[in-house]
């Protein structure tokens, strides 16, 4: 199974709700993506569903590493301008599933921040890339978003708590973008930000300090670049966008 090709993104985007199952993910991901949205100017949001507590790869106490990484996270989203980070509370890292308590939980967010472009985790499993972009937890954040996404953040009548006790209104986000999903075909060229992309995954000291990330990171992104068919040395992001109408 696979996605639809893509539809072409909308131009005129605001505001944009970036949901992800760790900290560390949208920066692997989507760093370069989001840093070009903040130098145009759109309002990008982050919400984080685990603190990342099942991370880290020495002997740091389990009790203080979703202390650091949310700490990573915030100094992460600097990098690249982001300045909101929301993170929810009562999802641990490596048990996330697309539950009615967490599409209910992101379909909060979408209400309150009301964006028009959704970026997530894709709920779809790279059968060829098993490690990283198939997590159990990013295909689950992906699946529940989706379904916050449609119907839950539109429909009045869903999560009906939401409108009656919070106050906050339906809202219908009008595009979702997938990372880490099989078969992306929409680029994004990041080679203007790509130092900035590099800066963020540094701050994730806990998660990259024991590799050069860069050795497998930038390979990657220069096959993006080449199957965008942009200049030799050029370096891209790749996506899967689709429409919710």
């Amino acid at each position: 199974m696979s996605f639809p090709p893509s539809v072409k993104p909308i131009t005129d985007a605001q505001r944009v709700l970036c949901v992800a199952a760790h900290p560390d993910d949208l920066d692997f991901g989507a760093a370069g993506t989001i840093a070009r949205w903040v130098e145009q100017g759109l309002d990008v949001t982050y919400l984080l569903v685990t603190r990342g507590d099942a991370g880290g790869f020495d002997d740091t106490p389990r009790e203080q590493m979703p202390l650091l990484r949310e700490a990573e996270q915030f100094a992460a989203a600097q990098a690249v301008g982001v300045e909101r980070i929301e993170f929810l509370e009562g999802y641990a890292d490596g048990t996330v599933t697309a539950s009615l308590d967490l599409r209910r939980d992101i379909a909060r967010a979408i209400r309150r921040y009301r964006p028009d472009r959704v970026l997530t985790n894709s709920p779809l499993r790279r059968w060829e890339r098993l490690a990283g972009p198939s997590h159990p937890d990013h295909l689950a954040v992906g699946e529940a978003t989706t379904c916050a996404v449609y119907p839950d953040s539109r429909n009045p009548f869903a999560f009906p708590e939401l409108l009656a006790d919070e106050g906050l209104k339906p809202w219908t986000v009008r595009e979702v973008w997938y990372q880490g999903g099989p078969s992306p075909d929409l680029y994004v060229d990041i080679t203007a930000t790509y130092q900035q992309k590099v800066v963020a995954l540094l701050a994730h000291v806990t998660q990259t300090s024991h590799e050069d990330f860069e050795a497998r990171l930038r390979p990657m992104l220069e096959g993006n670049a080449a199957a965008a068919g942009l200049p030799p040395g050029s370096l891209a992001e790749a996506f899967t966008v689709l429409s919710t109408g």
